[in-house]
């Protein structure tokens, strides 16, 4: 008998160890992603499966699509990772775009600040099986990466997981556009033509790259006020990897310019964290310190 037949969950220990994750963790991926990955297993056929995963910052996407793709990997299925972050325009293009349309519109996060045309190919080549390369961003740099330095995917995929903080969003009404959430869009944004152009475009192109989404998972955050916390920790562990590496960390952000930050993305966090939980097809609540809680 096979090693891997004996501990299908063998991977768990290095796992544990290259994500920073507590040995408690274990309880989270046998009792809440194990019973994902079978249900994503389930539902595979003769194509491509896509799965979208939607949360807040911080909230654990990247870390459940890092332990689905594992466990789906241990059931013999294929398995890509997209996340909406890598589709960020470049910075050349969202600084002509900050000038053209509004200056909000040079800081990556909302609808209009990616490059969803790429998303679609990307898509549609994966479900086609055709030979393709996954974008790849550099948060430290704030730009996209060179194209040499993308993932070839070359075989057929049996899951993509598509992960990101408005995946499967849909777009607000033009009344729910009138108020001001935070400071942010009082100041900077008091005719309101930044948050409508975001939202014409969520209600655009982005609903044809989210209609790939075959199955949609919700990461339910508490509430909104958790997710400056959360990406707050996000930014201190990438600083402390960088400063390992030796790496340039001037373009990190200070508490205060993350704050300002995570502002552009309060309105549509705040609506998808109410209107998302009665479609997606799983909802995963999320407590204040990131523990997936089952119930």
């Amino acid at each position: 008998m096979s090693s891997a037949k004996q501990s299908p969950m063998h991977w768990i220990d290095a796992f544990l160890r290259e994500e920073k994750l507590p040995d408690g963790y274990r309880e989270t991926i046998a009792s809440l992603h194990a019973p994902l990955a079978a249900r994503i297993a389930a539902e595979t056929g003769d194509r491509l499966l896509t799965v979208g995963l939607c949360g807040p910052q911080g909230s654990g996407k990247s870390t459940l699509a890092a332990s689905l793709r594992q466990l789906l990997g241990s059931e013999g299925l294929s398995v890509a990772t997209l996340s909406l972050d890598d589709l960020y325009l470049t910075s050349v293009e969202r600084v002509a775009l900050s000038e053209s349309v509004h200056p909000l519109l040079r800081t990556r996060g909302v609808p209009g600040t990616h490059d969803v045309a790429l998303g679609i190919e990307v898509l549609t080549a994966l479900r086609r099986a055709r030979p393709v390369a996954l974008p790849s961003f550099d948060k430290s740099r704030d730009d996209r990466r060179p194209r040499q330095e993308w993932t070839r995917i070359s075989d057929r995929v049996d899951v993509l997981l598509f992960e990101g903080w408005c995946v499967g969003a849909r777009p607000q009404t033009d009344e729910e556009l009138i108020q001001p959430v935070n400071e942010l869009e009082r100041d900077e944004d008091a005719d309101g033509s930044w948050r409508r152009y975001v939202n014409t475009r969520l209600a655009g192109d982005y609903q044809r790259l989210f209609a790939c989404i075959d199955l949609l998972v919700l990461l339910q955050a508490p509430s909104f006020d958790a997710v400056y916390d959360w990406r707050l920790e996000q930014e201190q562990k990438l600083r402390a990897r960088l400063q390992g590496a030796g790496a340039d960390v001037s373009r990190l952000m200070t508490p205060a310019q993350l704050r300002r930050f995570i502002a552009h993305y309060e309105r549509l966090t705040r609506y998808i964290l109410r209107e998302m939980p009665a479609r997606a097809d799983v909802v995963l609540p999320i407590g204040e310190l990131r523990r997936v809680e089952a119930g």
